[in-house]
């Protein structure tokens, strides 16, 4: 296959499509997403037949058991896929909103109104539900989408393709709207993150190692996030009941995803009292403590923290501990060790917490709550593409608004600048 005249081909199909996809109705759109559900129902089958191939190339290649796990189909994710695709369709649809319309001196009438990014790039790996997570986001935001998965699902990407392409032909939409690589060629990638032409913005979604290539080689705009180096602090006027629920299910609610907590903060004033019963509470979840060197005299039996563990995303059951003095040295630490994506004080002053949410430079900053919370679902967003921690377009959880930008309106009645 010439990968460069293939991938030409297919932005140069995602461009046409995005011209049919930003004059489509919320109808259109919703119909697609359920003829898509409609489409995985009936294919349940053939997604199995498909799956077994991925799974039984991932043990013959030796990919781990949790590679495996993610890459499997079960008749569940199936479900989960089909109730997606549905729960997506009765969102509001953001396209075409009209916002801040008012009156100019002149008589004119300005504000901004809604519009899709035009071609979105995502690249991604294992999973097969991204396929339809992705594709329906875009969808549904009137978007037209290159996906290009990881080559251990290829076969079970494509047979969700056919399924995806056949929901856009039983509306009249063009199939092309949503197109899965079908080369398993890393020079697919390549290319597709260097067509500015054809593609408006990239999302990667994936290990650090593939995001940092991107971000190193890519011409077109993307929307990213390289760690997710999360701290909750426990304020010196934290309640300790609420303090210690919500440190410890911001680590062991589940540990690989990137709002899990990865580095505990408290303050100099409880850490004395509070200090044992932290441990005590992360190592009967069986979680490895890393610890600066306060924390280690007034707990003993610790591993000792290094300068690295400070920045690093464990996604695992691993936790840097740290004593601080109070907010200012914790709000220095996060903003100078953090990957600027979540995180959270325990207190109950109200003036340190307004602090704490002004002065720390994250996509989402919280107050008493857990970081598990730093998602598209829990935000009322319906579903995400995923987390940006860049500062420009988009911030956070990535929705349906996040893959949209806005343009100014104008409307007047035969008015002329004098």
């Amino acid at each position: 296959m010439d990968i460069a005249a293939y991938m030409a081909e297919v932005g140069q199909q995602a461009r046409s499509a995005a011209t049919v996809m930003a004059r489509s109705t919320t109808q259109v759109r919703n119909d697609a997403l359920l003829a898509m559900a409609e489409a995985l129902d009936e294919a349940r089958h053939e997604l199995a037949l498909a799956n077994i191939r991925d799974l039984e190339k991932g043990k013959e290649n030796g990919l781990e058991s949790a590679m495996i796990d993610r890459l499997e189909l079960t008749p569940a994710r199936i479900d989960a896929m089909i109730e997606g695709l549905r729960q997506v369709a009765v969102l509001p649809d953001p396209i075409g909103e009209i916002t801040g319309m008012t009156y100019r001196p002149s008589g004119i009438q300005v504000g901004k109104m809604r519009v899709p990014l035009g071609v979105i790039g995502i690249i991604y790996e294992s999973r097969p539900n991204v396929t339809v997570e992705a594709a329906s986001l875009c969808l549904k935001s009137g978007n037209a989408t290159v996906l290009r998965g990881g080559s251990e699902a290829i076969h079970s990407n494509q047979a969700i393709a056919a399924c995806i392409r056949k929901g856009l032909v039983a509306v009249g939409l063009p199939e092309t709207a949503v197109q899965v690589i079908r080369t398993t060629d890393r020079a697919a990638v390549g290319e597709l993150i260097t067509m500015p032409q054809y593609v408006d913005v990239i999302v990667p979604r994936g290990g650090k190692g593939l995001i940092e290539r991107i971000s190193r080689d890519a011409r077109v705009p993307m929307i990213k996030h390289l760690d997710g180096v999360c701290h909750v602090y426990i304020d010196g006027q934290a309640d300790p009941g609420k303090a210690l629920r919500v440190a410890v299910n911001a680590k062991t609610q589940r540990y690989g995803t990137c709002n899990t907590m990865e580095t505990l903060l408290v303050a100099r004033d409880v850490a004395e009292a509070l200090m044992p019963e932290v441990v005590r509470a992360f190592e009967a979840k069986g979680v490895e403590l890393r610890a600066c060197p306060v924390s280690r005299d007034l707990v003993g039996s610790l591993h000792a923290a290094t300068e690295e563990d400070w920045s690093t995303e464990y996604l695992a059951p691993v936790l840097a501990i740290r004593v601080v003095e109070g907010l200012d040295a914790a709000i220095e630490h996060i903003n100078r060790y953090g990957s600027h994506h979540t995180d959270s004080i325990i207190t109950e002053n109200y003036t340190r917490a307004r602090r704490f949410i002004t002065e720390v430079d994250s996509a989402s900053v919280m107050v008493n709550a857990s970081t598990r919370f730093a998602d598209g679902f829990e935000y009322g967003l319906g579903a995400e593409i995923g987390i940006s921690t860049d500062k420009i377009h988009a911030r956070g959880p990535v929705g349906l608004e996040g893959l949209t930008s806005q343009k100014y309106v104008v409307f007047g009645d035969g008015h002329v600048r004098t």
